[in-house]
């Protein structure tokens, strides 16, 4: 690293300071950059009779086609309502457009078949949701996951 920021400096003017300012905004941007990759935690009640999910089994419970947990208890699905990375990073991971999925709630909403998630404000929100209600399941940042969950997959973004 010093001999590519040796190499840098004396491409640049040679005022110290300038050099120093240089290499602090590249550190910066080193630390925004890995700070950009999103970890998604699937997160589900303790009830839940699963200990990891794959992403065919989640997309059938989001699409509403899964409706009970094999023991019988019935899946309590909870979507994230701001737009952000998390909810992006999850939405790629089912392999489906955010309002592709709306477009699939409001066609079974339609033919009577079922609600929509409940959106919920907050990825706070969401993990409280999952934690006071025996068979759900939802999606948050993994750092903010706690030990009152269990984690069915992580998420890595790209």
């Amino acid at each position: 690293m010093t001999y590519c920021f040796e190499k840098l400096c004396n491409l640049l003017p040679s005022t110290r300071v300038y050099q120093e300012t240089i290499l602090i905004w590249i550190l910066l941007l080193g630390l925004f950059a890995g700070s950009l990759n999103a970890q998604v935690a699937v997160i589900a009640h303790e009830s839940v009779p699963v200990e990891e999910i794959k992403q065919g089994d989640l997309l059938d419970i989001y699409t509403g086609d899964v409706r009970s947990w094999d023991d019988g208890e019935p899946v309590i699905v909870f979507d994230l309502k701001p737009r952000g990375n998390v909810k992006d990073v999850f939405y790629d991971f089912l392999g489906k457009s955010a309002s592709r999925m709306k477009s699939i709630w409001l066609k079974r909403m339609l033919a009577g078949e079922g609600d929509p998630p409940p959106a919920i404000e907050s990825e706070e929100a969401v993990l409280e949701k999952i934690k006071s209600t025996p068979g759900a399941v939802g999606f948050i940042s993994q750092e903010k996951v706690t030990e009152d969950v269990k984690v069915l997959v992580v998420i890595e973004e790209g």
